[in-house]
């Protein structure tokens, strides 16, 4: 094996956005999240401050959506929200662009929105990640996207919200990694269900993925590595 278990935890951003997710389920899975050691919860931007509160102390980060899940907020309104969960705990920020914006290809517009949250975020010490919803564009706007991003310093660059018609497929992240200067890093998210699958993308350079079936990654991940459940 060429990883170890912190390798793989730590690469997954434990996704809670489903919007029938009850409160108690919600803190179960900030709960699970904490037991398996991950890199983040991914929550609603509304129970954030209480994510923050139970992994207090602990290495997990707490983040939240930004523009979630079509990115049509108004620029003002996104930095709003970026501010309220910096305010409430937020330690990294992931943004969905505007998807009209960018299939438009006005991208003086597209370029200020994403600077306005990532402007916000880096003055407080935190990071962005950029979801692009790949499944609606074609490439040269996702190469365009990789190059903006590059440009203003996101921390990563991520293919989907996991609510469009598509997720995180291989040509897309050999594309985005191909197109992003080496300090953006990119994010998988939609589709990587098991290990076999983080560990595909793992291999083309992926340093975060969205999931949901944390607890099943993870279990197989230590049961392949000969740990105890």
């Amino acid at each position: 094996m060429d990883y170890k278990y912190q390798d793989i935890a730590k690469m997954i951003d434990h996704s809670l956005l489903n919007p029938t997710l009850t409160g108690e389920e919600l803190e179960r899975g900030c709960g699970l999240a904490l037991d398996y050691d991950c890199a983040s919860v991914c929550i609603m931007p509304y129970c954030l401050q209480r994510c923050t509160e139970i992994l207090k102390d602990s290495t997990v980060k707490a983040s939240a959506t930004i523009g979630f899940p079509h990115g049509g907020h108004t620029t003002t309104i996104k930095v709003a929200e970026a501010e309220q969960a910096l305010d409430d705990g937020g330690q990294e920020l992931d943004m969905v662009v505007n998807i009209s914006k960018v299939l438009s290809e006005d991208w003086d517009y597209v370029r200020r929105d994403i600077r306005a949250v990532i402007e916000v975020a880096h003055g407080r010490g935190q990071k962005v990640k950029v979801i692009f919803e790949n499944c609606y564009l074609k490439d040269h706007h996702k190469i365009k996207l990789c190059e903006i991003c590059g440009e203003l310093d996101a921390d990563w660059v991520k293919t989907s919200t996991g609510y469009g018609t598509g997720g995180a497929t291989i040509e897309d992240l050999k594309l985005m990694r191909k197109h992003s200067p080496a300090h953006v890093q990119i994010k998988a998210a939609g589709g990587v269900r098991n290990l076999d699958k983080l560990l595909e993308v793992r291999a083309l350079g992926v340093t975060r993925v969205g999931a949901s079936r944390t607890a099943d990654i993870l279990e197989e991940c230590k049961r392949r590595l000969g740990k105890s459940a």
